[in-house]
Order: C-alpha cells, then sequence, then structure tokens
C-alpha cells in the first residue's frame, strides 16, 4: 500500500502592504510522502508573497500539469502560475505560454545557482516570467515551523516579509533573480 499524504492546516493572516492585499486564509496542505517539510513551507511561503482569494494549491507533485499554485479568473483562465525549486526550462516556457505570469521560486543555495546560471539565457525570450529566489538558511527556518496546526501571520513592506508564528518571527527577502519584462 502507498504511503499517504500528511495534512497540514494553516491559519495564514496576510497583511500584505506591497500590493494591498488583507485577508485571512484557511488552508489546507497535504504533504506528499517525497516531499520534505521545507519545500512543504516554501509553498505556503509563495501562497503569503502572492495571496489572493482566487490563488490556490496544485494537486501536487505527481500532477504534471499543474503549478504548485495557480490562480485563475473566473472563466478558468490562468492569471498565474506559481512553481517551486528548479523546474525544466521546458516546462517554464510551457507557462509562461499559458499564464499572464508565470514565478518560480528556486531555493537550496548552489544547485539553485547551478539551475539559473544554466537557463537564464533560455528564459529570457519569456516576458512574462519571475524568478526569486530564498536563501537555504531561510528555507531550513521555515522548515523548523512545520506543525500540522499552523496559525501564522505575514506582512508584506517593500519586498520583505516577516512571517509570525506565535513567539518565532522570521523576516525573508526573496532576492529577485529577474522580472518580467514590459
Amino acid at each position: 500500500m502507498a504511503p499517504k499524504s500528511t495534512v497540514f492546516k494553516a491559519e495564514l493572516q496576510v497583511s500584505d502592504m506591497d500590493r494591498h492585499h488583507y485577508a485571512s486564509h484557511a488552508l489546507t496542505l497535504a504533504q506528499h510522502p517525497s516531499e520534505t517539510e521545507e519545500r512543504l513551507m516554501l509553498r505556503l511561503l509563495a501562497f503569503a508573497l502572492y495571496a489572493d482569494e482566487r490563488l490556490e494549491f496544485g494537486r501536487g507533485l505527481s500532477t504534471d500539469d499543474e503549478p504548485d499554485l495557480w490562480r485563475k479568473d473566473l472563466t478558468g483562465l490562468i492569471e498565474q502560475w506559481i512553481e517551486l525549486g528548479q523546474p525544466d526550462e521546458s516546462r517554464v516556457r510551457k507557462a509562461c505560454g499559458r499564464a499572464n505570469e508565470v514565478v518560480v521560486v528556486t531555493y537550496g543555495g548552489r544547485g539553485a545557482d547551478l539551475w539559473w546560471e544554466k537557463n537564464e539565457a533560455a528564459l529570457a525570450r519569456c516576458r512574462n516570467l519571475t524568478v526569486l529566489d530564498i536563501a537555504p538558511d531561510t528555507s531550513k527556518a521555515l522548515a523548523a515551523l512545520a506543525q500540522r496546526n499552523m496559525a501564522l501571520q505575514a506582512l508584506v513592506q517593500d519586498g520583505v516579509l516577516q512571517l509570525i508564528a506565535g513567539d518565532t518571527t522570521l523576516e525573508i527577502t526573496p532576492r529577485l533573480r529577474r522580472a518580467p519584462t514590459p
């Protein structure tokens, strides 16, 4: 019998001063058996950075035609496609053709740097692509916050996210590797 996903519940209060989004989100995250707590918490971080009432998690690691998170308009068109890690360059280009905005959130230190060096030139044509990088110490600190039931507050201002869990506060400044071009 295959191992089952572990379910995490998060009550996430977002105050995004940069995008003027202020809301509370009751989230359910399914951790795939092969997914680390670090990656799970990075999905939650990506949600906090791009929070919206229509932003939702994809079906998971075993689904090739969906991202980690996405936002669709009311007609079903993909407005935003968010990938984590180091996706294949052809997958990113395909996403850029399907969605208005594509975001790749890399992590893992040197591996993420190598991925970007290898793919930067090929992805230069993708005008609607944003690439952010999360430092290894930040992603490890995020993983330490993982609990089956979480109450988190996220404050975003000037591109910096403060994530508060109980008496722990993490200040997270994603490094912008690439911004969309007009």
